[in-house]
């Protein structure tokens, strides 16, 4: 079973109740960390689930930041609505990746999509763009399903 890892992170993120149902999602599908580019948002109220004391967000300023750290060898995977995206069902996902979606009025800018290693987009019955929440726990279940593993937990008894 190839495991790997993935991470996600959100570019300029306008509400707090998208970031915390990302997060909350993100730690359902093993993830091992969500990240926030320029945060414009006060606390995670849909986090019920209590996603912080299992999957680190991490803050950074700016995309330069966020490039500056990247895990060794982990490419960034924009989610955009782009003529050059490769559809989510005829993506190989990479063993390691961040994949980073854009905010929920503005998207990705093209100077941020023009920094990610690969591009992808969710197939729809109609080009609208989803919700960043939506849209996050879209990929990261379809990452699940292609075989990506988080490790399990063995618990003693």
């Amino acid at each position: 079973m190839t495991r790997g890892y993935f991470g996600v992170a959100i570019y300029r993120p306008k509400h707090d109740t998208n970031v915390g149902s990302l997060w909350r999602t993100a730690v359902a599908y093993g993830a091992a960390f969500m990240a926030t580019i320029g945060r414009r948002y006060v606390h995670q109220a849909s986090d019920t689930g209590n996603a912080r004391m299992h999957t680190p967000l991490h803050h950074y300023t700016d995309i330069d930041d966020l490039i500056a750290h990247l895990p060794h060898s982990c490419p960034l995977v924009g989610v955009e609505l782009d003529p050059r995206a490769v559809p989510l069902d005829r993506f190989a996902h990479p063993l390691r990746a961040l994949y980073l979606l854009g905010a929920e009025d503005h998207g990705l800018p093209q100077q941020v999509i023009d920094r990610c290693h690969h591009l992808v987009t969710i197939p729809a019955a109609v080009a609208w763009s989803l919700n960043v929440s939506v849209a996050g726990g879209i990929v990261a279940a379809h990452r699940h399903m292609s075989g990506y593993r988080a490790p399990v937990e063995v618990v003693a008894r």
